[in-house]
This record gives C-alpha cells, structure tokens and sequence, in this order.
C-alpha cells in the first residue's frame, strides 16, 4: 500500500471504508513503500486519528535508543500523529534487546507511543525478552500465521498464551506463495465455504480467529482495494463448527514438532 501512485486513491478509499465498517486497527510499517505506506495513511486517515488504532514497525537497524527514537519520530510525520497506540520492532537484529526495551520505554513515557511490541519473535526470542529490565511491558508479538503454516501452534502460541501476550497474524489468507494456491484449490475447503456462502479466503480468515478468544489472536489481513475489504469485514461474522475445524485440521495438521518461524 501506497507503493504504486496510480492505485493511491483506490487504497485511500479501502482505508477509509474499512474504518468506517469497524475496522479500525491500521498496521503499517516504516519499512513499506520505504515511508510511502505511512504518508499514505496519514493522509487519508489523519482526520480520523481518534478512531483508529494505530500500528507501525521499526527496522531492526534503527533498534538502538537513538534510533529508534529518530525513526519514530519519522513515523509520526508521516502518519500526520503525535502518538502511535502500537509501535513494533519489525524482527530481531543485532541490537541488544535490553537497549531496545529501553528506546520503547522512553518513547512510551514522552507518549509518542502508548504501549510497544515485536515482530516475527520465536519462543527463545520471547524468553531472552522476557528476562531484561521492561522485557515483560512487551504487549503483543506479531507473527505469521494462517491455515498452511501451523508451527506457531507447538510452542510459542502457548508460552505467548502462558504469558498473556496476544498475537497479531499477519498473511492470514496466506497472502504469498505457491501455497495459496493450494490452499485455495482444496476441496474441502471449497465445501465448507460453499456451506457458509462464504469465499475460500473468509474461511481462511475465519480459521485464523476461531479461538480469538482463548488464544488472544487478532488478524490482521492485507486489503488494498474496496472489495476486499468488504469480504473481510463480512468474515467476521463466521463461525465455524468443531466438525469444519476438526476436518481442516485433518488436511493442514499442525507440525509434529518445533520448527522455524515462518517470516514474510
């Protein structure tokens, strides 16, 4: 979003539609479009700001305490804000965490941000977190997650859970990849979307939060154009039986074992 200049104002559209069905978390980042995603947004929602819940990521070369705050600030120019309700380091780079937690810390208490987080953490990344001075104010992880990428599930869903930290999935349609489209050719999937009405991508969205609840997870699918946005806020609304889960479950099983962090 906000990469292409001709498809500018049909984003600014999806933006403002989206808000104004309820969809009100914005996740951005200083990496997309190198700002351009954040100018964006700035610019069709700055009027809105109050209504939104405002999300955007740091590089992990701007992770030190000087940085990060310099990169913040340039966040928030662009954004058209003095706050962010959400600020995340994007992935884990070479910067001390400690040095990091203590950027957020003081970007929290100048309240340029309300609360900070991360990105793409595995469990030990968590655990190494969890273990330095302000580590445990972390508030959510954002991580990839969907129907054909299950690895989270085997131990860093539950020591996120054990640990009240909720997840924003980001790719929850399994936005890249071959993989998608098997995803989208699976019969059984095919099925249970005809039983709902629904499309084969609401389902998927559906699945990603069908225990929310229990597990703390928000979804958070990628939707550049109107129409896409429309189909994801009617999603909301399914729910899926424990037979529909149970059978999903059967095609796209959870690993046997840890694996690696998925990362887009």
């Amino acid at each position: 979003m906000g990469e292409d200049w001709p498809k500018r104002d049909v984003e600014i559209e999806a933006l403002r539609l989206g808000v104004r069905l309820g969809m009100t978390l914005i996740d951005t980042a200083e990496m997309y479009g190198e700002g351009r995603s954040e100018s964006l947004i700035g610019e069709a929602l700055a009027d809105q700001r109050d209504a939104i819940f405002l999300v955007s990521k740091a590089y992990p070369s701007h992770a030190t305490r000087e940085k990060l705050i310099k990169a913040c600030d340039n966040s928030l120019k662009r954004l058209k804000t003095d706050h962010l309700d959400l600020y995340l380091l994007h992935w884990r780079g070479g910067t001390p965490l400690e040095e990091t937690v203590r950027g957020m810390e003081e970007l929290k208490k100048a309240g340029k941000i309300l609360r900070w987080g991360v990105s793409n953490f595995d469990t030990k990344d968590m655990q190494e977190l969890w273990s330095v001075p302000g580590g445990k104010n972390c508030a959510v992880n954002q991580v990839l997650y969907h129907l054909g990428s299950r690895g989270i599930e085997v131990d860093l869903l539950p020591w996120l859970r054990d640990h009240q930290i909720p997840i924003m999935a980001y790719c929850p349609l399994a936005e890249a990849g071959s993989l998608k489209a098997k995803l989208l050719k699976n019969s059984t999937l095919n099925q249970i979307a005809e039983a709902h009405k629904a499309t084969t991508l609401q389902i998927l969205l559906a699945w990603a939060v069908r225990h929310a609840e229990r597990d703390g997870i928000i979804a958070i699918p990628k939707a550049a154009q109107p129409e896409h946005v429309l189909l994801n806020a009617q999603a909301a609304a399914i729910r899926l039986s424990t037979e529909e889960i149970e059978a999903l479950d059967r095609i796209f099983p959870r690993p046997s074992r840890k694996v690696p962090l998925d990362i887009v």
